[in-house]
Order: structure tokens, then sequence, then C-alpha cells
């Protein structure tokens, strides 16, 4: 295989796209995922995906938390399409393996035996699973596996980090644009700040609270029962903590007794986008993280409601955003065992 693409497309996959062609592999409905190289790309032998949030929820209420028929559905996706790529959800996850051949002109900082995870979306990664996903019983996010991966030249690598078990860097990295990007928006400001986090003790919500407190911002949790309240407290993850469902925008804006500067929307579920803008200040930012959200939704509330608000899409990636998110996690006891005891429970 050869890449066949120069200039500002080089490294981005299009030879991997199988249909429909001239689209990226992100948008594409599936990829070539054979094991054979171009120059520039990287072949990974996996050994655990973890699937994102809100696509094993949408798996999980499918089949009515029936793990067989989830990895069932998963074998088949990623059997049809190339790539791990909920068509429900359009989301993916992301993955860790052992590094197998580099491409001769591969720009990433790799080499075979790294232990790796991949800090691009599984929707874009050409994937095929080999061992029939044998060592899941499809009732958790993070999925033993054995198959192997494509990375393009332009994909986000990192070497997994000695003093972390793979499972736990792995729950770090799948949400490590969270923290990085809270963290830039908070010192953005100046002055007093102040942030919500919706489903604050989560992955992703609790290493967002735990970047907002570091940077200096007045932290706030709204999550969605009295045992998230009490693990919240637990951890001392949050200044204030409000029970709230998040979909519910009136509940949401009245949690607390001022609006946000910023709102962080953490929460797999859809229909928290209303409430998140209605409880963030005028001149203030909404961070959208969860791929529940929908944007439309998202946009035209916040022109319905007169919101004079930055939205801000978290893309998953901001520079040095994997070694940002490590470093939260080794120096807050408190958020690594909150990690540990959810990978634990995996």
């Amino acid at each position: 295989m050869t890449s066949g693409v120069v200039g500002v497309t080089s490294g981005v996959g299009l030879p991997r796209v199988l249909e429909p062609v001239g689209v990226l592999p992100q948008a594409a409905w599936r990829l070539d995922a054979r094991a054979e190289l171009a120059a520039d790309e990287v072949r990974v032998r996996v050994s655990r995906l973890n699937l994102d949030a809100a696509s094993f929820r949408q798996l999980s209420v499918k089949h009515g938390g029936d793990g067989a028929a989830v990895r069932a559905e998963v074998l088949e996706i990623v059997g049809t399409r190339g790539k791990m790529h909920n068509p429900v959800t359009g989301s993916g996850g992301m993955l860790i393996g052992v590094v197998e051949e580099v491409g001769p002109e591969s720009p990433l900082a790799v080499k075979a035996g790294d232990r790796v995870a991949t800090l691009v979306s599984l929707t874009l990664t050409p994937l095929v699973i080999d061992d029939g996903l044998a060592g899941w019983d499809g009732l958790s996010e993070q999925v033993p596996a054995s198959g192997h991966a494509i990375l393009f030249g332009r994909s986000v690598v990192a070497v997994l980090p000695d003093d972390l078990s793979p499972e736990l860097a792995l729950a770090v990295f799948d949400v490590c644009g969270a923290p990085a990007l809270v963290d830039r928006v908070v010192r953005g400001y100046s002055g007093d700040v102040s942030v919500t986090v919706l489903g604050g003790a989560g992955k992703s919500g609790s290493l967002a609270l735990t970047a907002a407190r570091l940077a200096g911002a007045q932290t706030r949790a709204v999550v969605v029962s009295e045992a998230e309240r009490s693990l919240i407290v637990e951890h001392g993850l949050a200044d204030r903590v409000a029970v709230v469902d998040a979909r519910d925008p009136v509940a949401v804006a009245e949690a607390f007794e001022a609006p946000a500067t910023v709102t962080v929307v953490c929460v797999d579920v859809p229909g928290c986008e209303h409430g998140a803008i209605l409880a963030t200040a005028a001149g203030g930012t909404v961070i959208f993280f969860s791929m529940a959200t929908s944007f439309s939704a998202a946009a035209l509330g916040a022109e319905g409601l007169a919101a004079d608000v930055t939205m801000l899409v978290g893309n998953g990636f901001v520079p040095g955003h994997a070694a940002f998110a490590l470093d939260v996690v080794r120096r807050t006891p408190a958020v690594r065992a909150l990690f540990e005891a959810r990978v634990s429970a995996h």
C-alpha cells in the first residue's frame, strides 16, 4: 500500500477510506483495515479497547444489559465498518497495545515493542478483531481484545507510563483532553472564576473539576444521585455539590445561587445542552465534552435564550494533554483512587 496523497492531506489516512470515497476516515462508513502498511503508517497489536461512555451506554440500554448481545454488536460494527464507530452515537473510544511495525516514513515517535495508547478516536482507526472478544463479558467500557489497528502519520499516540497500570492509563488517556482544555479556559479569565461540571463524578468530570481547582477556580459539581454526591464529597473533588438531573434545564440553572463562569458538560446522555447554557454567566464559556451532545440544540438553544456565551466542542486534543492528565492524576491521590476504583470495577 502506498500513501498516494501529498500536501496538507498527507498522513490523514485517505487511502484507507473504502466508502464513501472523498471523505476523511472519521466520516467514512467503511475503512480498509488490512495489516499491510503505507510508508507513514504504524501497526499496533491490540490488547484492550476502551469504548467511550456514550457509545457503551447506548449499546447497553439497547440490549437491556445483555452483555453477550453488546459484544455481538461491537463485533458486527468492527467487522462491517473496519473500525469501532457506533452508528447511533457517532462515537468510538480508544485502545492500547504494542507497536508491531513502523513504516519507514512514519513521523510518530514510537518503535516496535513500545506499549502505547492511541489518543485518537476509534471512529477513524482501522481495526481488526481476531479473538471474537472472548475475554469480554460486554458489561464494561474496557474491552480485552486481540487484533490489530493502524495509525496514520497524523495520529496521536502515547507510550504507556511505567508507574500506572495499562488499564488505569487507558482510562486516563480516554478523557485526557478534558482537564487540559478546562485549564486553558480557566486561565484565560482574570479575577474570580467559578466552574460547574455536569457529571462531576465521572472520569472526564472528576478530571475537569480537579484541573479547574488546580487553576484556581471555585468548583461546583452537578451529579445525578446521592451516591455520586457522597463520592464527590468523600474525595473532596468540588467546593459544592448539587444532586440534579442534568437534563432538567431549570433545575440545573437553579442548582447554585449564581451562574458559573465556565460550565463543563461531561454527562453521557442527551438533553443537557440548555441547562448548561442557562447555568453559565454572560461572557462565560460552555465546554461540551459529551459525545451525546446535540450541537444544533446547543446553538439554537443559546440563540433562543439570547445567551452571550462562548460554546466550545471538546475535541479531545490539546497539545500536551496526555502528560497534563497524567500529572493531574499523580498530583491528586483522590482522583487516582477514583480512577483505580472504576478500573477495578470493570
